[in-house]
């Protein structure tokens, strides 16, 4: 049930949404005991339960397969309830619709708090069809809409500011998108943000306040638009490896003592977080107050971008252009001594958005994604081509980012032939739906509309789990692609 937000943010890659997958484990886990908050949540949360609970009563054999389903369950669980949801939320990201609930990649592959549970997928299929949970889902799908309704203005409006203040669209390059994902079935308290290299997701419990979140999910946006920023200058965040000596004793994740590039990101969206939070007559004191709490944590930059943050609200130029010299106008030494002036905190506020690196990342294609990302085509290709050369690693994944090469180089005879190649090959659901949508751009491009058309509805019918991708198709089943100026098929718009 996909919500489109407006034709800008259509283009932006943003998808305001809800899953019958995530519905279904979350229910699975709710039926085994998981109570967290519960008095404090939508009221279609202790409905879903009680159907549930009453079709479980009814069948001796679905009473059998949720008793096993509760066994993993409970052996599953962890001390602290926000890693306890956290764990079957990664999960869910991974797995695509029901029945099956196919992964959408492969097992090594996956976020290690997800492998961690991934043990419960054949229990799932069978409860999700034992317990009818398909016709609870359908029967509860006016109150997901009303929940979804909620969040619409706010979240377009929360996109329209963030991108004004930066001065930059959040539009980028295919298969790569920003989904909200609504569902009551969950803590309303936690909230859950997951990057999957260049998938980003914020998973949300609605409850009974009018508390929408609206600051965690705009967090977690921020990284989406700035984490491929740290990338490009990996010279410039070199310098600031010797900041990191300084936060030995600092209450903030160790993620960030180990990486300068996190850390100067995220000190930069705690600098904006503290610029744009609250109406614009907020007292400079009050502003202080964020930045001094930033850097009790640890993020010690964070003092330093609100400073550069003042002059860039004066200047034109949008933050893409200027991310670099903010990086290389950081006097090391100066902010090594305010380090160590700064008294760092007993305790850091929990961050939201969890990178859920899995075991292959620094692999070859990987690699070659975050290459291309930032702009190095060439470090891209020559990693992937490296990738196929050696037979090591997925084939057509391999294909489809030399078919990415070969848009941005304006090549659209090879990007035709890589995709079509990649699709030949491919077994991972995202390179064949984008592959099926680059094609039927290029396609488009060339008048050649029929063509085009069966690409989108090939796309369409195999993009289900994906629903960025589910709308760029329907877009193209709607009208011939008609690129803006200087843009290539490639380019989400």
């Amino acid at each position: 049930m996909l919500a489109q937000l407006s034709p800008a943010q259509q283009s932006s890659n943003v998808t305001l949404d809800t899953s019958e997958t995530l519905f279904t484990v979350l229910t699975a886990i709710n039926a085994c005991g998981y109570d967290s908050e519960l008095d404090a949540s939508d009221p279609v949360r202790s409905q879903v339960r009680a159907e549930v609970a009453k079709n479980i009563e009814a069948s001796a054999e679905l009473k059998a397969s949720a008793g096993v389903l509760c066994q993993f369950y409970q052996e599953h669980q962890q001390p602290e309830a926000s890693r306890n949801l956290a764990q079957f939320v990664s999960l869910a990201l991974y797995l695509g619709p029901p029945p099956t609930f196919t992964p959408k990649v492969k097992e090594a592959e996956l976020a290690p708090d997800a492998a961690a549970v991934a043990g419960i997928l054949p229990m799932l299929q069978k409860f999700y069809l034992d317990a009818g949970l398909h016709v609870i889902w359908e029967r509860h799908l006016p109150a997901y809409t009303a929940v979804t309704d909620r969040y619409h203005a706010p979240l377009a409006k929360m996109l329209f500011d963030t991108e004004i203040y930066l001065k930059v669209p959040s539009s980028g390059y295919l298969g790569r998108g920003f989904t909200v994902f609504l569902d009551p079935m969950g803590a309303p308290a936690q909230t859950n943000a997951r990057s999957y290299v260049s998938d980003y997701f914020v998973v949300i419990a609605p409850g009974r306040s009018s508390n929408l979140k609206m600051e965690q999910i705009r967090h977690t946006y921020l990284h989406y638009l700035l984490d491929p920023l740290a990338l490009k200058y990996p010279e410039a965040t070199k310098r600031l490896v010797p900041l990191l000596d300084s936060l030995k004793t600092a209450p903030m994740d160790e993620s960030f003592k180990n990486d300068a590039g996190l850390l100067s990101t995220e000190c930069l969206i705690r600098a904006i977080e503290a610029r744009t939070t609250g109406p614009a007559a907020t007292p400079e004191a009050e502003r202080q107050k964020a930045i001094a709490a930033s850097m009790g944590q640890g993020f010690i930059l964070t003092q330093y971008f609100y400073d550069v943050l003042l002059q860039f609200e004066k200047d034109q130029v949008g933050l893409r252009n200027v991310y670099g010299n903010m990086l290389v106008g950081i006097d090391v030494r100066k902010e090594e001594r305010r380090a160590a002036a700064t008294q760092f905190a007993a305790r850091a506020d929990p961050e939201i958005l969890h990178l859920s690196r899995p075991a292959l990342e620094g692999k070859l294609l990987i690699t070659a994604e975050q290459r291309l990302s930032t702009g190095d085509v060439a470090g891209a290709q020559k990693l992937a081509q490296q990738a196929l050369d050696e037979k090591s690693e997925d084939a057509g994944r391999a294909l489809f980012i030399l078919a990415e090469v070969a848009v941005r180089n304006k090549d659209m005879g090879g990007a035709r032939n890589y995709f079509e190649k990649a699709l030949g090959v491919a077994h991972e659901p995202k390179v064949i739906v984008w592959s099926h949508i680059y094609l039927g751009r290029i396609f488009d491009l060339d008048e050649e509309r029929d063509a085009a058309i069966d690409h989108y509805r090939a796309a369409l019918n195999a993009g289900e789990q994906l629903p960025e991708a589910k709308a760029a198709a329907e877009q193209g089943l709607q009208k011939a692609y008609e690129p803006p100026p200087h843009a290539q098929p490639a380019e989400t718009q």
